[in-house]
């Protein structure tokens, strides 16, 4: 039995879709009938060509071929009602001395004047979180989180519990609470709610996606955070007929998300590739043997190119972007830091890393042991770096925006940019000269200007900016 995404040619499913997929030999799973998208399930090898003869559907294709896994360098109220004061969240915790990635950003400043609305929502699409780990406890939304692997939706915290770490570790950097123990978060006061769309294995899969997009846009979320690319393939092609049901369908589901004020926030990726230019795809699909093919601007990074989507590349701790983060003009709308631990080691960051929050259940098989940290307390803390670790310093920042009142993701994304510090294209680029593109080894290149360039974007996310600019 293979897992198949149905498209149908509008976003409504029809009331009899059920009858159609048994007809072609199949099971129906579950709709979304905001989209037009059918999860079902099938062995008959010839269930997509019987699917096809309804002229009602556009597509389909089975999932089967088309995960993507997570790469390290190269992982319960009702929000609709009138926000709740904005506490200040001061000072640090036991190991906010090690988190130079917050400085970067002036995210103490921040939170001097705010830690965030606790009736704001985030959710941290990404492999669960650990509900348990004391920095996050006191934030997590049990009622809003789900499990998403199957394409329906299974809520609550212990179904969205983390099985790689991936998603604790940027659920943290988000949200870690403001309590003496370990990190602080961007944005301490703020819910989230772990909507798990990776398995163990860090594995994404287009149901998984879709469903958590949807959940998303009918939660009361007001902000996801995105650190990985969602399936077919690492680059979308727009015009291939075996993709074009799947990117359609987790296109749909993020638009859905975004009409009904989900500020999506996304990480570029650790390919070093001109996202706006590419070439060559040689990641894809990687839960088989990847098959090397060339690609053109047609294909795109789901879900960081989706528009209105923020995108983030990684900067490390002097602010040179990070040696694998991926860029492109248009792509890339700021930057933050992800870490960076070949260019950018220094005296506060000795090992180039973010630390964000671990599972204990995950710290010794989980996380490499010159990256443990431990709190006098026993939680547990993982250094790693992507900009899987530079986009939810931005989900963060969007978490503190929308605290303050402004709710609608277009306003959200725009003062994001306005509040940036901005970066120019750095004189030199020989230090890069040893990280070419790991698709088409093109040389990395910086295009633009000061305040707009395919590198940095806007700039430098700056949290204290946000929370005061008029």
């Amino acid at each position: 039995m293979q897992t198949y995404i149905v498209l149908y040619n509008a976003q409504v499913v029809p009331a009899d879709a059920a009858l159609t997929i048994a007809n072609a030999g199949g099971v129906f799973v579950y709709a979304y009938d905001a989209i037009g998208v059918v999860i079902a399930r099938s062995d008959d090898v010839n269930f997509r060509e019987k699917l096809l003869w309804d002229n009602r559907i556009e597509n389909a294709a089975s999932t089967a071929g088309f995960a993507i896994k997570l790469r390290d360098d190269i992982v319960t109220d009702d929000a609709s009602g009138p926000l709740l004061p904005n506490s200040p969240a001061p000072g640090g915790d036991n190991l906010s001395g090690l988190q130079w990635d917050m400085a970067r950003i002036h995210a103490p400043e921040a939170r001097a004047i705010t830690g965030g609305s606790s009736s704001v929502l985030v959710g941290d699409i990404d492999t669960g979180l650990d509900y348990t780990h004391p920095d996050l406890a006191p934030n997590v939304d049990s009622a809003n989180s789900a499990n998403c692997l199957t394409g329906i939706p299974v809520p609550g915290e212990v179904a969205a519990n983390d099985d790689n770490g991936h998603g604790t570790h940027t659920a943290g950097t988000i949200a870690a609470a403001k309590n003496t123990i370990g990190i602080v978060g961007v944005a301490p006061n703020v819910r989230i709610a772990g909507i798990k769309a990776g398995d163990a294995a860090g594995f994404f899969f287009p149901e998984a996606v879709v469903c958590a997009f949807m959940w998303a846009g009918t939660h009361h979320v007001d902000v996801t955070n995105n650190s990985y690319f969602a399936d077919p393939f690492y680059l979308n092609c727009h015009n291939d007929p075996v993709q074009r049901a799947i990117w359609k369908a987790e296109q749909r589901a993020i638009r859905f998300a975004q009409s009904q004020g989900v500020t999506v926030v996304a990480a570029a990726g650790n390919f070093a590739d001109d996202l706006a230019h590419p070439t060559m795809d040689l990641q894809s699909p990687d839960n088989t043997t990847p098959v090397p093919r060339t690609v053109h601007n047609d294909c795109v990074d789901i879900p960081v190119e989706i528009a209105g989507v923020i995108g983030v590349s990684a900067v490390g701790d002097l602010l040179m972007k990070s040696f694998y983060s991926s860029y492109g003009v248009g792509v890339i709308q700021v930057a933050a830091p992800g870490g960076d631990s070949i260019l950018q080691r220094t005296p506060a960051a000795p090992n180039g890393r973010v630390l964000s929050t671990w599972p204990s259940a995950l710290f010794l098989t989980k996380c490499l042991p010159a990256r443990r940290v431990m709190d006098p307390s026993g939680a547990t803390y993982c250094y790693q770096q992507g900009t899987s670790m530079a986009s939810p310093h931005v989900a963060g920042v969007a978490a503190l925006i929308v605290s303050g009142g402004m709710k609608q993701p277009g306003q959200v994304a725009a003062a994001i940019q306005r509040t940036a510090d901005p970066t120019a294209c750095p004189a030199d680029v020989s230090p890069y000269a040893f990280f070419p593109s790991a698709n088409n080894g093109a040389p990395q290149a910086c295009q633009g200007g000061v305040g707009s360039n395919s590198w940095f974007g806007k700039g430098l996310v700056n949290a204290f900016k946000a929370v005061t600019a008029p």
